[in-house]
């Protein structure tokens, strides 16, 4: 299950309860993560060999669950990436603010060569 950094709580939080403004993103990118992010974005991204974030695009929610629209590929990986245990949200492509995150069912090994794909319907994220 998907948790929320520490930054959207607060803008949310902000928005809502006490009036000040928040304007949503234009895009947002996924980013893959070898350990935890924590709510602070502390955790190791993947970096290097040909890794960058992926720009994905959610479905309006149904029942306050959303999902994927498409394929999120992640370009071929030119050198040994790491093993993923989590994947992250941003509202950037580089740098940026972490959104939320959440871990991954079954971790993967990505090694030169490989490519990490995520289904369309697989990023499943709830306000819950």
């Amino acid at each position: 299950m998907a948790q929320m950094s520490d930054y959207l709580e607060e803008k949310l939080y902000n928005h809502v309860f006490r009036g000040a403004a928040y304007t949503a993103p234009s895009a947002i990118y996924m980013g893959l993560f070898l350990s935890d992010p924590k709510e602070d974005a502390s955790g190791a991204e993947v970096s290097g060999g040909g890794y960058a974030r992926q720009q994905i695009t959610m479905a309006a929610p149904v029942d306050g669950e959303g999902k994927n629209q498409n394929d999120i590929i992640f370009p071929i990986a030119l050198t040994d990436w790491g093993t993923i245990t989590h994947v992250a949200i941003f509202d950037a492509l580089t740098g940026g603010n972490m959104l939320v995150y959440m871990p991954i069912s079954n971790p993967k090994t990505i090694e030169a060569q490989m490519q990490f794909r995520v289904p369309p319907n697989y990023l499943s994220l709830a306000m819950r």
